[in-house]
C-alpha cells in the first residue's frame, strides 16, 4: 500500500466520485417507481452476477480464508446493512440531515481506523474531516432539520459506522481481487436487501417506464460495478481514512448533477461550502506528511 497516492490512484478515486456522486440522480428517478430496498436488492444483484460471471470467464481466483473474510464483512456492512439502515432513516430524516450525517464518515473512519490499528491518528486528517464536514453543514443548511425521530438520526449513525467499518475491514482482511470480492458481496448484499423488501411489505416487482429502466442501468453499470471496484482498487492502494474522504465530495456530484439534468438551481451556499470541503478534502487525505500512516510493522495491531 503506498503512503502517498500516484496519479492513477487520484484518477479512480476522481472516477469514484463522479460516478457514485451522480448515483443519487439514478436513484430519485428509479424511487418513482420502485420501493428503496427492492430496486438496490435488484440493482446489486445483477450487477453481483454480471461480475461473478466475470470473475468465472476470466478464470479470477475465488476469495478464500482471511480474502473470504474480508468480502464477506464487506458485503455485509458496505451493501446489505449500510443501505438498510440508510433507506429506512430517509423515511423521516430530510436531505440535508441525512447529508450532514452521513459527512461524518470520514471522521470516524480516521478515528475507528487509529482505535482498531490500521493507521496511525493523523491530526490533519482529524482537522480535514472537521472541515470538510463543516463545508457540508453550508451546503446543506437550507434542508438541514433538527427536527428529526431519534430512531432516525440513530439510523443514520449506523449507515455511516457501517460504511466507514467497511474500508476498514478491506485493510485488516484485504479481498482480494476486486471483480471476485464484489461479485460476492453484493450477492450477498443483495440477499439481505430482498429479505427486508419482504419483511417490509414492499411490492416486489419489475420496472415498466424507460426511465426506471436507464436509471436502473446507470446504477448496476457505473454505479454499482465501476464504483465498487474502483473503492477496493483505491483502498488497496491508499489508506481507509484517506479513501473515505470521497463521501464529502458526493453531495457536491450530486448537486451540480441535479442542476444539469434536472435544473435545479445551484445556490451561493454550494459555492461557499464546496470550497470549505475541497479545503477539507486537501488537508486530510491528499497533502500527506512524510510519517507513514500505517502501522509500521505493515500488518494490522491487535484489536
Amino acid at each position: 500500500m503506498t503512503r502517498r497516492p500516484d496519479r492513477i490512484v487520484l484518477v479512480a478515486f476522481a472516477v469514484l466520485v463522479l460516478f457514485a456522486g451522480s448515483n443519487a440522480i439514478g436513484v430519485r428517478f428509479v424511487l418513482r417507481e420502485m420501493g428503496p430496498y427492492w430496486s438496490a436488492a435488484i440493482r446489486f444483484a445483477i450487477a453481483g452476477l454480471i461480475l461473478v460471471l466475470a470473475m468465472v470467464a476470466t478464470g479470477r481466483r475465488v476469495p478464500r480464508g482471511r480474502q473470504l473474510v474480508g468480502t464477506l464483512l464487506f458485503g455485509v456492512l458496505g451493501f446489505g446493512l449500510a443501505y438498510t439502515f440508510l433507506y429506512e432513516a430517509l423515511i423521516n430524516a430530510p436531505a440535508g440531515t441525512t447529508m450532514l450525517t452521513l459527512a461524518i464518515v470520514p471522521l470516524l473512519t480516521v478515528l475507528l481506523a487509529a482505535v482498531q490499528g490500521i493507521e496511525r491518528f493523523r491530526l490533519m486528517g482529524l482537522v480535514g474531516a472537521v472541515i470538510a464536514a463543516a463545508g457540508i453543514v453550508v451546503v446543506g443548511a437550507d434542508e438541514l432539520s433538527l427536527n428529526v425521530p431519534m430512531l432516525s438520526l440513530l439510523l443514520l449513525l449506523a449507515a455511516a459506522v457501517c460504511q466507514a467499518e467497511s474500508g476498514i475491514v478491506v485493510k485488516r482482511f484485504p479481498p482480494g481481487d476486486p471483480v471476485a470480492a464484489n461479485g460476492i458481496g453484493m450477492l450477498l448484499g443483495a440477499a439481505m436487501l430482498a429479505v427486508v423488501a419482504l419483511l417490509t411489505g414492499e411490492r416486489v416487482e419489475v420496472p415498466t417506464r424507460p426511465e426506471t429502466w436507464l436509471a436502473m442501468a446507470y446504477l448496476i453499470g457505473p454505479g454499482s460495478i465501476a464504483v465498487f471496484v474502483l473503492v477496493l482498487y483505491v483502498l488497496a492502494r491508499w489508506t481507509a481514512s484517506a479513501t473515505s474522504y470521497a463521501f464529502l465530495l458526493f453531495p457536491l456530484v450530486a448537486v451540480v448533477f441535479g442542476a444539469i439534468l434536472l435544473r435545479e438551481p445551484i445556490r451561493p451556499s454550494f459555492l461557499l461550502g464546496g470550497a470549505i470541503v475541497l479545503a477539507g478534502v486537501y488537508i486530510g487525505a491528499v497533502r500527506r506528511p512524510a510519517a507513514p500512516a500505517e502501522a509500521p510493522t505493515g500488518e494490522p495491531a491487535p484489536a
